[in-house]
């Protein structure tokens, strides 16, 4: 396998010190890849039966605790059906065990004994978890107000947490000082963890009888699920198996929304934004490392990048919660952004849409009390 710049083309053999190009760009990994969905669909259920398009990973060095293939559900979502993917029925209660899997794999393959990573909370408790199963020690940096829950997960699982004060980007400057030419095994700047995150295009594909949706409707702060679609369904449509490429709908917090902000500028970058503060925090992202990666999956799958206020967040959750999807606010993120195309006019009728809900509202049990709060509904009913 070779790293190869997703800016300037140079490349080199991947290392697990190596986590960005020369030039500060994102890398891209170059590996063959040969999809074999029949193969897939007779393998044992799990991201690794999609072996043949990740990347080539000895099984013995495989880091799993049964990721992938969480659920499909249809619903009924502002008057309209849907599908819901429950990606918060992952190992550790998001979409991100697929993407760690991957990165943990491809970490423990190295021998490597101790990673560095930044998270403002799924990922890193994801991460810690994957290190716990594979004897690895884990340094967490995260946001000083993340999730109590996250960190806890996290902390559970074995990892030294540190919290940083002030805003997200100098959580990662931290990490990645501290990583000081070790493994900085960040989600966000890896190419392997978007390798991990393309299985939940590939699930789509075969649980809805081997076609592709026609839009899937993605909570988006640093990108890892428009480029996990991106890729996957390029991948289904090399291989013969899919004939489209859905529309990706990346949906972001109004308070911090630097995709929206460029879809509306009709830029190939991401210029970045100051954070206003969102309870969505887990796609709270005011410069994604891989902008010009996203915008491309957004302009050529013909998607679009939607805001959505606090208050559309919130009631978002509510309403899932009663439809028995307990997701955090930054899941909820998605649906209300689904909800609004379609109250505004911008849904074709008859269209199939995949909500992904990506963490489970176990994770932020203080914000979800806090919306219940607001909405009169903090206490549970006499007869429980």
């Amino acid at each position: 396998m070779r790293f190869r710049c997703s800016l300037c083309g140079s490349s080199c053999d991947a290392a697990a010190n190596v986590w960005r190009c020369h030039c500060g760009a994102p890398l891209v990994l170059d590996f063959p890849a040969k999809l074999d969905v029949e193969a897939a669909r007779r393998a044992p259920r799990g991201i690794w039966r999609w072996a043949g398009a990740l990347p080539p990973i000895a099984e013995a060095h495989r880091v799993t605790l049964g990721e992938g293939d969480t659920p499909l559900v249809a619903a009924t979502w502002a008057g309209t059906p849907v599908h819901f993917k429950l990606e918060y029925a992952g190992p550790t209660g998001s979409f991100k065990d697929r993407g760690v899997a991957v990165l943990a794999s491809w970490v423990q393959s190295q021998g490597v004994a101790r990673v560095t990573e930044d998270s403002s909370g799924n990922a890193g408790a994801s991460l810690a978890s994957y290190c716990a199963r594979a004897g690895i020690r884990c340094d967490l940096y995260a946001p000083e107000g993340a999730s109590a829950g996250k960190l806890l997960q996290a902390r559970a699982s074995g990892a030294r947490v540190t919290t940083v004060p002030g805003p997200r980007e100098g959580v990662a400057r931290a990490a990645q000082d501290a990583a000081a030419g070790g493994c900085y095994a960040s989600h966000n700047w890896s190419p392997f963890f978007v390798e991990g995150v393309k299985t939940y295009a590939f699930e789509l594909w075969d649980q809805l009888g081997g076609r592709a949706p026609d839009a899937v409707v993605v909570p988006c702060g640093f990108g890892s699920l428009v480029l996990g679609a991106w890729a996957g369904f390029r991948a289904l449509a090399e291989a013969g198996a899919a004939d489209r490429m859905p529309r990706i709908i990346a949906v972001q917090a109004a308070n911090c929304a630097p995709v929206a902000a460029a879809f509306r500028d009709r830029l190939d970058g991401v210029p970045g934004v100051v954070s206003k503060g969102t309870m969505a925090e887990g796609i709270a992202c005011p410069r994604p490392v891989r902008g010009p990666q996203v915008m491309q999956a957004l302009w050529e799958s013909k998607g679009e990048a939607v805001e959505v206020s606090e208050d559309e967040i919130g009631a978002a959750c509510r309403d899932l919660a009663r439809l028995g999807f307990f997701v955090e606010p930054s899941g909820a993120a998605a649906a209300a952004g689904l909800r609004r195309m379609m109250e505004r006019g911008a849904w074709p009728a008859g269209q199939t849409a995949v909500v992904l809900l990506s963490g489970s509202g176990l994770k932020t049990p203080d914000r979800i009390t806090a919306l219940l709060a607001d909405s009169g509904t903090a206490k549970g009913s006499p007869d429980g």
